[in-house]
């Protein structure tokens, strides 16, 4: 993922504790994963505010990871990408992936291009994307009137998944 403020951006990564996808006749159908929120590491550049970063993160001011340990995606619907119907931040989409997040309490259905590539080996998966923290929550440091202290809502989230058979 990456965050954005007035003042530059932070970027960092979770981990899956398992997950699994199905396919039928060489396409993804479905697919359910668990995040460790835990797992969070921070990934800047600059190391020297990692900790502290990771920390503030972990925090209930945002995923709050003492009483929400894990986050979770269940793909509800997979189809064919139609670039005059969806833009992609991603070249050679081939799919929209359309699923529930869950992050926190809240559950949203969140809908992006995808490359998906189905093989005898298993399935991979490559996104870019954009969602709003807001939506589930993450206010923390919204309010413009901050100024540089204010948090970008638009959160860049990219994906990577292997799955093997």
């Amino acid at each position: 993922f990456i965050g954005t403020k007035p003042t530059g951006q932070h970027s960092g990564d979770f981990s899956l504790s398992d997950g699994s996808v199905m396919v039928k006749d060489n396409n993804l159908t479905g697919g359910k994963f668990t995040i460790n929120v835990s797992s969070l590491k921070i990934t800047d550049k600059d190391t020297a505010y990692t900790s502290k970063l990771a920390g503030h993160l972990l925090s209930p001011d945002f995923f709050d990871a003492a009483k929400y340990g894990t986050a979770s995606f269940e793909i509800t619907n997979v189809e064919a990408y139609d670039s005059t119907k969806a833009k992609s931040l991603l070249a050679g989409a081939t799919h929209i992936i359309s699923g529930n997040l869950k992050l926190k309490d809240s559950t949203k259905n969140i809908s992006f291009p995808a490359v998906v590539t189905v093989t005898d080996a298993g399935v991979t998966t490559v996104a870019d994307f954009n969602i709003d923290r807001s939506n589930w929550g993450l206010s923390y440091g919204n309010d413009k009137s901050l100024g540089d202290k204010f948090i970008r809502p638009e959160v860049n989230i990219k994906l990577n998944i292997a799955a093997k058979k």
